[in-house]
């Protein structure tokens, strides 16, 4: 299966390529799952959408938060059925 790619604008005006999981919707907040490469051993992400409505592009943040961070990862475990390894 061919993963999405998608592409953002770094802090330091640099682009990062990430390829997308899976994503989910939870208590009216967009998550996505990424990884940093196609092949089966990369490094995993959860981006949390914090765009406004008013936003033309979407707005993606690393989630840092420990305990939002585990209860987004827990809920992509279920999703993929198997071990979600996040960094």
């Amino acid at each position: 299966m061919k993963k999405e790619k998608i592409t953002f604008d770094g802090e330091n005006g640099e682009k990062q390529e990430f390829y997308v999981e899976e994503e989910t919707r939870i208590a009216g907040t967009d998550y996505l799952l990424v990884t940093d490469s196609a092949e089966d051993d990369a490094e995993a992400l959860i981006l949390k959408d914090v765009s406004a409505e008013t936003d033309q592009e979407g707005k993606y943040v690393i989630v840092d938060d420990d305990v939002e961070l585990e209860a987004v990862a827990r809920i992509f475990q279920e999703m993929l059925g198997d071990e979600v390894d996040l960094q």
